[in-house]
């Protein structure tokens, strides 16, 4: 192939996707077939995700278009998970329509980017089509994409980086309020003045017209949204978390777990992925047969409760990171996605796991 290049491409159809990324020889037109769509987190952009998205097409080359949403920069992740959603599935809708030879589509999305692509895929979900063989009398029909698609697309990866599936109302889900409760209980009543409706489905405390908390109404299909068909469409969907010095999103949340459950594990660091210390994966769990004594611990919420259930009834790879040793450790929320790439270039290891991984 030559000389490997990243082709930074232009607009598709004049709407909000011009951070596409491609691999090819003097930017030609990349046969990749396969589309990633890179979420950014709260306050952020399209360019948090510069390092990762140039990494992916030069270690994938010819195999993947990295797109980097720019839907939903700045002040607009504001609005809410629900407003989010929307924009980010007409955004890869207009993507897909620019790039016919697309076959299949991944996720990766790093703190509410994670929320924000759990309710667009829900959007973006169409449900297997059936082709009947020979006539219709008692013929067995060959089911085409038995598991659906995304928006016509094979779905491969869902890939959640720092990502509050809990939401942040629980005990030590938001880590600067340092577990204390009342600290805790008086975020719920005065998020909205800072982060507005985002603020409120985070802290569980949204009741549009008097519906479910927005989190938990996530755990089924409703309506003409399919949350957890489009969720158990993806070959595999995968949590990373910070375990310590993420102020911004805690471990608990960030990787669907009980307190109870926790990992422990020894400190010995891989030399190709120094910052990885634990991986596991959990399949598709049953809610109804759940042992109730794993979750008799201080920190009980049946709301979350609820959202443990709801989420793990789909098979989960959970990847356990940890910054503990690097002198930025405090920006762990930044460093495991490499939003900078000077001062969070210790993050890079855990974008080569990702990469590594990676199904194409």
């Amino acid at each position: 192939m030559g000389d490997l290049g990243v082709c930074k491409e232009e607009s598709i159809n004049g709407a909000g996707g011009t951070d596409l990324w491609s691999s090819s020889d003097g930017c030609t037109v990349s046969p990749a077939d396969h589309l990633v769509v890179m979420v950014h987190g709260i306050l952020g952009s399209n360019t948090d995700w510069k390092f990762a998205a140039e990494h992916f097409v030069k270690m994938l080359p010819d195999k993947v278009l990295v797109h980097c949403s720019e839907c939903n920069i700045n002040m607009l992740t504001l609005d809410g998970v629900d407003v989010m959603g929307e924009r980010l599935a007409e955004e890869v809708t207009e993507v897909i329509k620019g790039k016919p030879n697309l076959r299949k589509i991944s996720f990766v999305a790093h703190s509410i980017g994670g929320l924000v692509a759990r309710y667009a895929i829900g959007r973006l979900f169409r449900p297997s089509r059936r082709k009947s063989l020979g006539d219709s009398e008692g013929q067995i029909p060959d089911i085409e994409n038995s598991r659906g698609t995304i928006c016509g697309l094979e779905a491969m990866n869902f890939i959640t980086i720092a990502t509050p599936h809990l939401g942040s109302r629980g005990n030590r889900q938001v880590p600067f309020l340092f577990g204390l409760t009342a600290m805790e209980k008086l975020a719920c009543h005065v998020i909205h003045l800072i982060f507005r409706r985002t603020g409120r489905h985070l802290f569980l405390v949204d009741s549009d017209d008097g519906k479910p908390p927005l989190l938990q109404r996530m755990l089924e299909d409703c309506d003409d949204l399919y949350f957890m068909s489009a969720l158990r469409a993806f070959k595999r969907r995968v949590a990373y978390s910070n375990v310590a010095h993420d102020h911004i999103v805690g471990w608990r949340t960030s990787s669907i777990r009980r307190n109870s459950e926790l990992p422990k594990f020894q400190d010995i660091p891989s030399e190709i992925y120094p910052h990885i210390v634990h991986e596991e994966t959990s399949n598709g769990e049953n809610p109804d047969k759940c042992n109730e004594a794993i979750i008799t611990d201080g920190d009980y919420d049946m709301i979350e409760e609820n959202l443990v259930r709801g989420l793990r009834r789909v098979s989960w790879e959970k990847v356990d990171v940890s910054f503990h040793t690097s002198k930025q450790k405090f920006a762990a929320h930044s460093i495991i996605q490499v939003k900078d790439p000077v001062m969070h270039s210790e993050g890079a290891d855990v974008i080569q796991h990702v990469i590594d991984r990676f199904l194409t």
